[in-house]
Formats: structure tokens, sequence, C-alpha cells
């Protein structure tokens, strides 16, 4: 196995991280292995032995630093001021053919001295989760981590039962979080935090001049993502900050979920029993996380009251930001590039009905695409009349292909996730294999996997995977 290692974070001081090897695994066996991403980073890798050796943490590649990363974060509003990497391992950095700088990263690969009591393991559910949900974004072209492999351990995984154990290894442009500026911050490690900005800046805004510069860069990429994910019905579930990217790229899939029928407080995590991370509070949410992220780089600016005013003037213009991306998302649902007023108002209005009416949010919007050209007749008299207002106040300007692109068919509903891990579980993988082909060619027709859940298939709750 090749992999063209050219490793940065391992070269920060030594309180950014914990150098350490994972917990071997008994029997390590190749899942499923992403030969496309792989052939993106330059990895040259064909034996499958070898592929579950390496990407289980039982074997160490050349050129890997191995290390658990530090960080901290608030919790469902809580301020924790050490997480870090309690069961994941940076195993190093490669470039792309493009010459994008990405981590490679282990999930479940044994205790780090931020594992607090845990086991550091992952069982194969929430590992099987991820990769679906992870590469069907990156097919929708939401930013997103990605998966390129998982392997199953052969050992089990104590949880409320006994579970068979995996690991997942995926990319991401980078593992800094919100959580990282909070845990210098917090530390009043103000070298540390200036080190993490100019680390930071460098690798994904490297023309921001100054703190406000790099502050407004990241407010921008997660206005763009958290439209992108309303537009596709999508809860992230536990949009704490040390689950909040710098580089704007939807991370750390753990009771995700996405929408069947539409409801805009809708929320599937368990462990979110007061609605805080709710479908519709997320652009909320974000700007709440943007402004820890601003609280916790005021210590950089040389006058910090200042700072603090263009800070929360920052902060104050992202709610009109998110709207503006999320009026953009949603005109392109309704075929209209060019955004009008009255556009952002159609797609307000087809919302309420589709609230009202129990629509299911995934199949209302690929319809449209069919209705683009002449209207076809339904049995609801709200949609009717909403399609002629369309119609009417789109001629001339809607584009079929805009909405192809815009309206996947194909969404990994929860009910069929839980039947693949079910199956899974019980040694057949081949419905996850069969599911995975489906999701990440998500705007071509798949009639098994289109259809809304019947209502004894719902899904009422997702559990976190720790």
């Amino acid at each position: 196995m090749q992999i063209p290692f050219d490793n940065t974070y391992a070269n920060l001081p030594t309180h950014f991280h914990h150098m350490q090897g994972a917990e071997p695994v008994s029997n390590p066996a190749l899942i499923v292995w992403n030969s496309d991403l792989a052939r993106e980073l330059g990895i040259v890798a064909e034996d499958k032995t070898e592929i579950a050796g390496v990407f289980s943490g039982n074997q160490t590649a050349n050129g890997s630093a191995p290390l658990a990363q530090a960080y901290s974060g608030h919790q469902f509003g809580y301020f924790n001021p050490q997480l870090g990497d309690g069961r994941a391992l940076l195993l190093g950095e490669v470039i792309d053919q493009s010459g994008t700088r990405f981590d490679i990263q282990l999930k479940g690969s044994g205790r780090t001295p931020f594992s607090r009591r845990g086991d550091g393991r992952a069982w194969l559910g929430p590992v099987l989760r991820e990769y679906l949900v992870s590469e069907a974004m990156h097919a929708m072209d939401i930013p997103t981590t990605r998966a390129l492999a998982a392997v199953s351990s052969g050992d089990p995984v104590y949880r409320e039962t006994i579970l068979p154990g995996a690991v997942l290894t995926r990319i991401a442009r980078s593992h800094l979080r919100v959580g990282t500026f909070q845990y210098f911050a917090h530390r009043r490690d103000i070298e540390g935090l200036q080190t993490l900005f100019t680390y930071a800046r460098d690798r994904h805004y490297p023309d921001a001049e100054t703190p406000l510069d790099f502050l407004n860069c990241v407010i921008a990429a997660q206005a763009r993502l958290i439209a992108k994910w309303m537009g596709i019905g999508f809860i992230h579930g536990v949009m704490n900050t040390d689950n909040c990217s710098i580089s704007g790229e939807t991370i750390d899939y753990g009771p995700c979920a996405f929408m069947d029928a539409y409801h805009p407080m809708c929320v599937f995590s368990s462990i979110d029993q007061q609605a805080r991370y709710a479908y519709a509070n997320q652009p909320d949410i974000i700007v709440w996380n943007m402004a820890q992220l601003a609280t916790s780089m005021v210590p950089l600016m040389p006058d910090q009251q200042d700072s603090v005013k263009v800070f929360t003037e920052a902060i104050h213009a992202m709610p009109q930001m998110i709207q503006k991306e999320w009026i953009t998302v949603f005109a392109a649902k309704l075929g209209v590039a060019e955004v009008t007023e009255t556009d952002a108002q159609l797609a307000r209005d087809l919302l309420n009905i589709a609230q009202n009416h129990d629509f299911d949010f995934t199949i209302l919007f690929h319809s449209l695409t069919a209705q683009c050209k002449s209207i076809t007749e339904t049995e609801n008299s709200d949609l009717n009349q909403w399609l002629t207002r369309w119609h009417a106040e789109t001629t001339g300007r809607r584009d079929p292909d805009l909405m192809r692109q815009s309206n996947p068919a194909v969404i990994p509903r929860n009910h069929q996730v839980e039947a693949v891990i079910t199956a899974a579980v019980n040694g057949d993988f081949d419905p996850f294999h069969a599911m995975l082909g489906a999701v990440t060619r998500p705007f071509e027709t798949h009639v098994d996997y289109m259809a809304a859940p019947k209502p004894h298939q719902v899904v009422k709750a997702t559990f976190c995977g720790t």
C-alpha cells in the first residue's frame, strides 16, 4: 500500500494532540473500500487484507503519524472544556489531485487520553450509517466529510446489548472545529490560539488577513452549508460546537436523519429532548455556534473592545446571509436561478402546504420536476392552486435541468438505513451495498429506495454512535 502522507498537524506543539497508535482488533475484515476516492487521494491499495489491516489500525502505513486531537465544545449549550478525540485517530494528511489537503482519520480505533471512561470503539451500525449518509451527501453536492473504508473488527462492542465492532475511515478537509478554538481560548493560551489561527487560516482561507476576515469566511461557509441542509430535509441532530467544522463541511454523523413528512420542528435524535437541534432551529444554532467562535477569537485582536463590536456585527449579519442562501437553494428547487422575492414566497407557501397535509419532503420536490412544463391535477386543492401560481409566476424562467439537479429522487431514508444495519448485524451486507449504489446516484430513478415509509416503518428516534 502506498499513501502519500504529507503531515502538518503532527508538527504543531505537543499540547495540540496526543501521539499514539490504535488499539489492535482481533480479526479485521474489509466491508467496503471507496476505490474512486482512494484514487483521487493518490492512495495505491489493492490487497484487501492489507487495506483491512491499515484501516482497522492494526498496521501503521509508512509515513503515518497517528494522533488524537484536543478540543473543547458546547454540548447542548453546556460547555465542556475537555473533549478531544475519544475514539478517533488522525493517521495523517494527503494532498489530492486538485492540490487540496485532506485528513485521513480512523473512527472506532480505541482509547485515547480523551476517552472519558469510554471504550474508544464504534459498533457496526453507526459506521454503516455514516458511510451511507456522508457519501450520499457528497453525491448531492453538500459539503461533507467522506468515507474511505469500513472494516469489521471481529470484536464485540458493549452498549445496551453486545454488538459487532467496526472502524470507519473518514476523509475531511480538516478536523479543526469551533471547539478547537474554544480549547485554547478557555485555557487563555494566547500563543496556542495564535498558532491555531495561523494554521487554520493558511489551510482553509489563505486570503484572510485578519481574524475578522477569517471569521467572515467561516460564517459564509456555514451559511451556505446550512441552507443546503435545509434544501434536502437533513437534520444533523447534534450541532454541538465540537461538531462544527471550520472548513464548512458536514461532520460527525451521529443521530442524523432526513425528514419524511415535512414538519419544521422535526427531531429524531434521542438525546435532543428539548428540540434544540430540530430542523427549523438549525439556522439559529449555527449563528450561536459562530458566536462562540467569535468569542474565542477576541484575544487575537489588538483592541479587544473594538473587536467585540466588529465580531458582533458579523454575527448579527449572519441570519440575513443564511436567508439569502436559503432562498437561492429553494428557488433552484422550484427551477429558478434568477431569484425574486416572489420566488421566496412561493417556496414558503409550498412548505406550509406540505406541513398542513403531511407531504413527504423529498417526494414533493422531486415530483415538481415532472410538473415543470405542464400542470397535472392532483387530489389536493391547495397544491393545485399553488401549482397554478408557480407556473404563472415563473413562466419563461423555469429550468428543468436545474430542478433535476436540486431535487434528489433518493435520500438515505431512516427506515431503509435501519433495515440495512439490521441485515449487516446478521451477517448480510448485500442490502448495504445495494443501498450505497442508490444513494450515491441520488438524482436517478431507483424505485426500491424512493417510497416514503409506511406507518409501521417510520423511524421516530435515532441514536448517537458512542
